[in-house]
Parts: C-alpha cells; sequence; structure tokens
C-alpha cells in the first residue's frame, strides 16, 4: 500500500479530481468482472490526457509503484484486477474520438472509447465496426486491444487485433510510442503494434488506437438450429460454409437454453428440444442466399444433423433469436460459474469438447456445466455453475484441480488455454499448457525492455 508521503505526491502531480481513494471507489476500479480476488488498490487515478498518463508512469517508476491499467473492467481472467495494493490507472477519461478518415476508413479513438460507441461512430458514417461482443456497450477499445478481444463474428472479420491500424502505448518508463500510424505497408523491421496487441498491459499502456472501420454488411439473417450432438454441428457447419456467406456460427447447449429462456421469460426457437444449438448469422443478399439456406437446412434434416430449426423473419426476430445467445453470460453470472475459455482447430473441437465433458463430469457429478461458444472459429466456453449452498471459496477449491485436467487435454489437442479472454491472473500458472519454457522466457525477456522497473501490471500473464 502507498505510504502517506507517496500519496501526497501523487495527489500534487495529478489533482484532486484526478484522484480516488474512497472505499466504493477502490472497489469498482480495483476488480474486472472476476470475483475470485479481493480488490485492494492504494488509489485511483483517471488522467484526461496522454500527458498525464505519462507523468504518472514516470512518477510510479520512480516511486517503484505497481499500476493495474483499466478500461471497462469487462475481462474474465483478473487482468485488470488490483489486488495487491497497486494503483489503478483508468483511462475512462481518454474517450474521444476524432480523426476520422473517409478514404482511409479509419478513425482515431481514445482508449477510453467505450465499444458501442465507436460502433455507432461508424453507423453514422454509412460505415461498420464488426468486433462485436455481449459487453460492448461498457468495454473500451484500449482493453479490447490489450486483450485482443475477439466476439461473435471472428469467424467472418477476425479479432480486434485485425482492425488496429495503429496504436499510441506509454512504456514503463514513460516513453510514448506512436506505431505504424495506419499504414497498410509498412515493412520498416519489426511491426511493434502487434506485441502491444493482447499484452494485457504489461508492456505498455494504450492510450489511443488508429482504428480500420468496415463497409456496412447488407441485410442478414439469422438461423437457430436443434442437434443431436456436438459432432452433427460440425457437420452443419461445413455444410453451410460452403453456401451461404457466414458472419457468425454460434453454438449453446439445452442448459445454457432453458436458463437464458427461463431468467429473461424468452421464447424457445421451437417446440422441440436438443442436445446443442447453433446459431447462425449470415448474408442474406437477394432471394437465391435465402434459398441456398433453406436448402442446405433441409439436407442437414435428411441427414439427421438437424432435429429443427427456425429461420428470422424480422430484425426484431433477428434480434431476439441472438438473445438466446447473447444473454447467457448475464444469465449464469448469479451462480457466479467457474468459467474456461479454451480452443483449437475447429476440426478437433468435437473431441477436445468430449474429452473435456467426461473429465468434468466425473470429478463434479453435482454439478451443472454449461456450454456455449464461438464454434466457427474453434472456440468453446466452459462453466461449471456454483451450488447455492456453497460458498465461493469451497467452490473455487473443488473447481481448481480440474484445470490442470482440462488444460492437459487443450494441450493434447494442440490449442490454447485462453481463446480470447487473456491470461491475467487466473490463467497464468496453466500458461505451460500453451507456451513452452522458451517462449515463456523471450516473454518475460520482452517485458523487461518494456517495462525495466516492472510496474505495469505486475504478476499479471507472466511472474514478477
Amino acid at each position: 500500500m502507498l505510504d502517506p508521503s507517496s500519496l501526497d505526491s501523487l495527489r500534487s502531480l495529478v489533482g484532486e479530481r484526478s484522484l480516488r481513494c474512497d472505499p466504493e471507489s477502490l472497489v469498482n476500479y480495483g476488480r474486472d468482472w472476476t470475483r475470485v480476488y479481493e480488490p485492494s488498490p492504494s488509489a485511483v487515478v483517471l488522467p484526461d490526457s496522454v500527458e498525464a498518463v505519462q507523468a504518472i508512469v514516470r512518477w510510479a517508476a520512480e516511486h517503484r509503484v505497481a499500476l493495474v491499467p483499466s478500461g471497462g473492467r469487462s475481462g474474465l481472467s483478473g487482468g485488470a484486477v488490483a489486488c495487491r495494493g497497486e494503483v489503478v490507472i483508468a483511462l475512462d477519461r481518454l474517450n474521444a474520438i476524432g480523426d476520422f478518415n473517409a478514404t482511409e476508413r479509419t478513425v482515431r479513438c481514445g482508449a477510453g472509447v467505450v465499444t458501442a460507441q465507436l460502433q455507432a461512430f461508424a453507423q453514422e458514417h454509412g460505415l461498420f465496426y464488426p468486433v462485436d461482443f455481449a459487453s460492448s456497450g461498457s468495454s473500451q477499445i484500449g482493453g479490447n486491444i490489450a486483450t485482443n478481444a475477439g466476439g461473435i463474428k471472428v469467424i467472418r472479420y477476425g479479432m480486434t487485433r485485425d482492425w488496429v491500424a495503429g496504436v499510441k502505448v506509454v512504456t514503463g518508463t514513460g516513453e510514448l510510442l506512436d506505431l505504424n500510424r495506419a499504414l497498410v505497408k509498412n515493412n520498416a523491421g519489426y511491426d511493434l503494434r502487434h506485441l502491444m496487441i493482447g499484452s494485457e498491459g504489461t508492456l505498455g499502456i494504450i492510450v489511443e488506437a488508429t482504428m480500420r472501420l468496415a463497409p456496412v454488411p447488407g441485410e442478414r439473417a439469422v438461423m437457430v438450429l436443434g442437434t443431436p450432438d456436438m459432432a452433427a454441428i460440425m457437420n452443419v457447419l461445413h455444410a453451410f460454409r460452403d453456401r451461404v456467406a457466414l458472419q457468425a456460427f454460434e453454438f449453446f447447449s439445452e442448459l445454457a437454453l432453458s436458463k437464458v429462456v427461463e431468467h429473461h421469460a424468452l421464447q424457445r426457437p421451437f417446440a422441440s428440444t436438443a442436445s446443442y444449438y447453433a446459431l447462425l448469422e449470415f448474408d442474406a443478399g437477394d432471394g437465391a442466399a435465402l434459398e441456398a439456406a433453406m436448402a442446405c437446412f433441409e439436407d442437414c434434416v435428411e441427414a439427421g444433423w438437424v432435429i429443427d430449426g427456425v429461420l428470422s423473419q424480422s430484425l426484431s426476430q433477428a434480434e431476439a433469436l441472438w438473445r438466446l445467445r447473447e444473454d447467457i453470460s448475464e444469465t449464469i453470472s448469479r451462480w457466479t460459474p467457474y468459467k474456461n475459455d479454451i480452443s483449437t482447430t475447429v476440426s478437433r473441437v468435437p473431441a477436445l469438447l468430449a474429452d473435456v465433458e467426461a473429465l468434468v463430469s466425473d470429478a463434479y457429478p453435482d454439478f451443472e456445466i454449461v456450454w456455449f461458444g464461438h464454434i466457427g472459429d474453434g472456440n468453446v466456453h466452459l462453466n461449471i455453475l456454483k451450488p447455492d449452498g456453497l460458498s465461493q471459496e469451497d467452490f473455487q477449491a473443488r473447481c481448481g484441480p480440474v484445470s490442470e485436467g482440462v488444460f492437459a487435454l487443450v494441450q493434447k489437442y494442440g490449442g490454447s488455454i485462453s481463446a480470447e479472454h487473456g491470461v491475467g491472473l487466473l490463467k497464468k500458472p496453466y500458461l505451460r499448457y500453451s507456451r513452452s519454457d522458451a517462449e515463456i522466457a523471450l516473454m518475460a525477456g520482452i517485458k523487461r525492455v518494456f517495462d525495466p522497473a516492472g510496474i505495469l501490471n505486475p504478476g499479471k500473464l507472466l511472474d514478477g
């Protein structure tokens, strides 16, 4: 924790308006969506300029004070948690959007710009920002870049990385780097921009980014299909991918659907039930696209891959079908689930999921297990729901040991222990299942170069 003299010097540097030490702010800014670690920051600072961020970093380096960069705090890996007396540096006030370039289809955003704010800006200018997820109303662009956020349209548009034309970063010495400057072609040495993307605030604090925008997609249609098993979902993916222009391909289990329908009083997509459901979004275009989709649906039914299905007939119905998938995380949050966000190549997903399901069901026969995810890009989310009568501490203690087995299976299938949520505190002990010792050593060496005092989000992603 900060001693009184250090706190006074920080107050003198940033001013009373930008410093918060009240208990409510410390809790609010000291944690993300995880509830495993008790937030205990020493203070919260809210700089209103890039220069202020640089000054804070230089102060922290001089006083050897750890900083935790904070965006929308919607992360699920403990990457934005301040639980060791750190100072939280919240980027909320760096929220300006400007320098829109219609020719390049780029726009400059402060790190604190909320994802939905950028999406609305793009729409106002007849364009489209395609990176989308359930937390778009609270997540911030800086945090999205720091974690390389994915979402529901990766199968068509890729990850956040694919939309970052340039980024400004303050390193652990307070130096400001202007990386790539929105160039399309730039082979003048290492592209440090991509090194910062997904670095979880351990190499530098992202303060500004130039983001690419896309043309507005055409009319979209949504289908929800019930399938008897996971293998059938993969067959459906292959069938549709060859015949329609997929924008999204999601899946969720019957338990996930039933929880959402009950919690939000929604309608089930159709009367029959299935073990799993696939949600497809595709470019409807002209009548030919819809005809191709319906023909593919009929072929899948005939092959036994699909039990039943529904096709949206309006924008409102498409949005209602999306809620069946997008509302899952919020719905199950009341059970404080133990989450694992894993991936492998698309073709290996059924085998990985089957092995993980068997492992977890055997270890926790009395726990409910909810599956959902972006299966079109090989990413599945495992959620073990905490029974109401079990304390959070006991629940975590019971769930922790099985992670070793889950990640060993991920390693067996050549996958990743973190598909899109980052490593943070929660997955740091298991990084070796996705990265070799040589890779981890190189990562640690890179951190020392950009953050020689070790003040930037220490203990996250890497030890130290």
